[in-house]
């Protein structure tokens, strides 16, 4: 299969690239730019230089892996990208007199393939420290802005292309089409990535690796799981093995419905294990959201070596896709830890299980395309995200019985008034956060001194950027009425407008 290779410099859209890339049905991979060499260059058809935050002009700066220029596949250079290769080449680069972030007008000054079907002039996003003064020879300036000369270069003997501005980001008019032309018209790409190829290629790789063997798949009842349970049942049938585990942390009815749901998939091995006492003991008193995320990865890990041992399985599979592996590891160069996910980072040596990971190449929003082709209901393609520890990460502080109860009966009531105003299906992700602090209140002649809730509601599409949902006014004023009114132990709702970045979508 045709693919394309993503060299990431610690740019924040790095995983943006990848998104567009993909949804013109290519397939693509990430790698460091500290990694000097491919591990499988079969199919390789191009490559994409990310942007980044250092600038080329220090001395600890990132350079170009030379497998780059021995590859001879076209390279499109964006941002950083096209400073360190210009830079290589003997280019002039220089710090820009004020960092230019933001929409800025590009003017094509040169046909080239790169900008077919793109107006003379349209609107793009700049986010640069760094520009280039002088291109290097044999290098042809092919577009420029009010600001920057040299906004676009390429040079066809050499298979570059360079942008100063940011393609991939929605700002960018013509952004899809810009990538489009590079994959398709300059690397000769076939648009084959697609959620029948990702079934048929993945089902077979889980025979090869299984075989007869039975596999225990880590099931929560949301769409990750959901589809990862679904393509091992396609695979290896009732040998799939779907553990449920109840870990006190649900939201308020998952039990019942996830139980009720699943029980309509005969293909699978359904368990349902209650251990909510374990979960809640090891985690009385725990303040920290590390220390959370930690005790109960390791309470799952217990969970499931028992029926491993009791099962005689080898195999363990989880629904970790790839912004799980992005954020939780910092496999990609100069980016930082994000946080721990309890998906992540492999299992103690004590379990003796192999993980298996079908999605884990996937974004959500390829994941619930998956999910379709497998005949998923709707009810669960549609579903918000639920993270893997559960309500301890939207308890800010210690977690325990009431506080698990107060979170649960207000995020339900924020859910279901959602989804009554039509408002569910516009979001990516909604949720309430509960906080370790009281504010004072009156209700009635009383004077009260309670919890304040936050609603957090995000728009987006995998949840690597996400911008805060404009829930109508009135919407919100009837949701912060009924929490107040109905839930014991509130007196306050507050709504979080912050966007990702600088936020996380969760709290915790």
């Amino acid at each position: 299969m045709d693919w394309i290779l993503i060299i990431d410099f610690g740019s924040q859209y790095t995983q943006l690239i990848a998104r567009k890339v993909r949804e013109q049905k290519v397939y693509c991979r990430i790698q460091s730019c500290l990694q000097g060499e491919i591990i499988n260059k079969n199919g390789l058809k191009g490559i994409i230089l990310s942007g980044g935050p250092a600038s080329v002009l220090d001395d600890d700066a990132p350079v170009l892996p030379e497998f780059v220029f021995e590859t001879r596949v076209p390279v499109l250079g964006i941002c950083y990208g096209l400073q360190a290769t210009a830079f290589k080449y003997g280019g002039k680069i220089e710090r820009s007199r004020s960092r230019e972030y933001g929409p800025a007008k590009l003017n094509i000054t040169l046909e080239n393939g790169l900008f077919k079907d793109v107006p003379d002039f349209s609107k793009v996003w700049m986010s640069h420290g760094d520009h280039v003064a002088q291109p290097p020879e044999g290098f042809n300036i092919i577009a420029s802005s009010e600001s920057i000369e040299n906004a676009a270069v390429a040079s066809d003997s050499r298979k570059f292309y360079g942008l100063q501005f940011h393609p991939e980001v929605h700002h960018t008019e013509y952004g899809n089409t810009i990538i489009k032309n590079f994959l398709t018209d300059i690397c000769g790409c076939e648009q084959s990535w697609t959620p029948e190829y990702f079934v048929n290629e993945t089902v077979d790789n889980i025979n090869k690796t299984v075989g007869d063997s039975r596999v225990i798949c880590a099931l929560s009842g949301g769409v990750d799981s959901a589809v990862c349970s679904l393509l091992l049942a396609k695979a290896i049938r009732r040998n799939t093995i779907a553990v449920f585990v109840n870990n006190g942390l649900l939201r308020k009815n998952e039990e019942e419905e996830v139980q009720q749901a699943f029980s309509k998939f005969p293909e699978l091995d359904f368990r349902y294990i209650d251990a909510r006492e374990l979960f809640l003991k090891r985690l009385k008193g725990v303040r920290d959201p590390e220390k959370k995320r930690k005790i109960i990865g390791r309470a799952f890990i217990k969970v499931f070596r028992d029926v491993a041992e009791k099962e005689n399985v080898k195999y363990l599979a989880q629904g970790t896709l790839y912004p799980d592996l992005i954020e939780s590891v910092s496999f990609k160069g100069p980016s930082a830890l994000i946080k721990s996910h309890h998906n992540v980072g492999g299992l103690p040596k004590r379990m003796k299980l192999k993980v298996i990971e079908p999605l884990k190449e996937l974004f959500k929003d390829e994941v619930r395309k998956v999910g379709k082709e497998l005949g998923l209901p709707p009810e669960f393609l549609e579903r918000h995200p639920f993270p893997g520890p559960g309500l301890a990460v939207r308890i800010i502080g210690s977690v325990n019985e009431p506080r698990l109860e107060i979170l649960r009966e207000a995020d339900y009531i924020f859910i279901d008034e959602l989804k009554k105003s039509g408002q569910y299906d516009k979001i990516w992700q909604a949720f309430c956060v509960l906080l370790p602090v009281q504010s004072v209140g009156v209700m009635g002649d009383e004077r009260t001194y309670e919890n304040p809730i936050v609603l957090r509601a995000v728009t987006g599409v995998d949840g690597m950027t996400a911008d805060w949902a404009r829930i109508p006014d009135d919407i919100l004023e009837s949701i912060a009425a009924k929490i107040v009114r109905e839930v014991k132990g509130i007196n306050r709702v507050v709504y979080d407008i912050t966007s990702k970045p600088p936020a996380t979508i969760e709290w915790e």
